[in-house]
């Protein structure tokens, strides 16, 4: 696969499909990013769609000063910040049942392995909903993405000592909301 620098240099002289290269490059990634970021699977897509769109648009703006990755996070997550502004007086209640787990519980006395590990997953979704979106992007970039201090402070436009202290808080919220939900469900 080429470089990024190559490929964009190509999408500027004309060569649309080499953008084409660059979106099958970075789309699984972005995605997997967003959908743990925003917790649904539909405005993952959509969000990475339109951050795919915005980085063709202003291509041109691009000055190869951080990773090109780097600077199609940050367009994605601005449009995700600005998603969850216009969407946070919205309620549903099958948002309120991913959140708040008043679904029925099963009385199964033993669950298998794998449905045990899809509850905890469940859990730390929930958990990591419950984060401010501060925090929550920080701990996808850093524990999901395995992305260092650096391409953090990039993405999300910050200092690298404002990254690792509000790692520190979202870690710790995080521990505390986990918690809460352990010591929150009924004893069986």
């Amino acid at each position: 696969m080429k470089e990024d620098a190559l490929l964009i240099a190509e999408v500027r002289n004309g060569n649309s499909e080499a953008y084409g290269e660059i979106v099958r490059k970075y789309q699984a990634r972005l995605f997997n990013t967003l959908h743990h970021v925003m917790g649904n699977r539909e405005e993952a897509e959509d969000i990475g769609q339109d951050a795919f769109v915005q980085a063709f648009v202003k291509l041109d703006t691009y000055q190869g000063k951080s990773a090109f990755y780097t600077w199609l996070y940050r367009i994605a997550f601005n449009l995700s910040v600005s998603y969850r502004r216009r969407k946070k007086n919205e309620a549903s209640i099958d948002q309120m049942r991913e959140t708040s787990g008043t679904e029925p519980v099963s009385e199964v006395a033993e669950p298998d392995e794998g449905l045990l590990r899809d509850e905890q997953v469940q859990q730390v979704r929930a958990a990591l909903d419950e984060l401010a979106e501060e925090h929550r992007a920080i701990l996808v970039l850093r524990e999901l993405e395995g992305c260092c201090y650096d391409t953090i402070a990039d993405i999300l436009e910050l200092a690298p000592g404002t990254v690792r202290s509000r790692l520190h808080r979202a870690r710790l919220q995080l521990k505390e909301k986990l918690h809460q939900m352990l010591h929150e469900q009924p004893a069986e």
